[in-house]
């Protein structure tokens, strides 16, 4: 027995322990308030009245204002990264596919899960690998409201890594 603790730090998944066709559930949800979505909103330069006009929005076709779907985006995607990239990710390469089937609303839950598509080496980065993950997004109901593919540039796991670098 030790006579000092046990040190855990948090990090995400390296290239190698990560399998195609995983589905990863991320906790918790994130409910999202009218705060988040005008505060987004305006920091992003966005000055779509769907997003900031309560009035105008009750006119429109969903009768009340929707969260700004690139809010929606980066929330799925945030939710993520503890658990599969945080400090093992080198680059985010891009998305593809990005979709927003449904209207999130304010207090909306959003819930998320990523299941891995794809994964190979990299041909010019030695032990770095691209995974391809499957990003979803569900409000409280079940009904999809964000998906999108994104692909990104892990490391492979700290051992091999450093066998490649010596």
């Amino acid at each position: 027995m030790t006579d000092y603790p046990k040190i855990i730090q948090q990090r995400g998944l390296y290239y190698d322990e990560i399998e195609i066709g995983a589905t990863y559930r991320h906790a918790p949800g994130r409910t999202v308030t009218e705060s988040d979505n005008v505060s987004f909103t305006t920091l992003t330069m966005n000055t779509q009245s769907l997003h900031l006009d309560a009035h105008w929005s009750s006119q429109q076709e969903f009768g009340q204002p929707l969260v700004n779907s690139m809010f929606t985006l980066s929330t799925i995607v945030g939710a993520s990264v503890a658990q599969l990239t945080q400090g093992t990710i080198v680059a985010n390469l891009g998305f593809e596919k990005v979709n927003f089937p449904k209207p999130l609303y304010h207090g909306d839950t959003l819930y998320t899960e990523t299941e891995i598509v794809d994964k190979r080496l990299s041909s010019s980065r030695p032990g770095q690998g691209i995974i391809t993950f499957r990003h979803i997004g569900r409000n409280q109901h079940g009904d999809i409201v964000a998906e999108c593919i994104r692909s990104t540039l892990l490391w492979e796991s700290q051992a091999k890594h450093r066998e490649a670098t010596v």
